[in-house]
């Protein structure tokens, strides 16, 4: 999608309206927040807290490796 935004005043702020196509692909609404990360070609918007998801994929990456050590813990 390659759509313009427009940016408005908000009181003393600035913001940008999401179109809706926006929104449901990032899978949010009204009050939900979104993470704004630097990109190499630009800024990145996204429903995920970049941090979060990297400290959950080396977590996944132990539970996988470790997997007897913690059904063994689990008991």
């Amino acid at each position: 999608m390659n759509k313009p935004l427009k940016i408005t005043k908000i009181g003393n702020s600035a913001g940008i309206v999401l179109p809706k196509e926006v929104l449901a692909r990032l899978r949010v609404g009204p009050g939900d927040q979104l993470y704004l990360t630097e990109a190499p070609d630009g800024v990145r918007l996204t429903a995920v807290d970049p941090d979060f998801a990297t400290k959950m994929e080396a977590a996944e990456a132990i539970m996988r490796e470790d997997r007897d050590i913690l059904r063994e813990l689990a008991k």
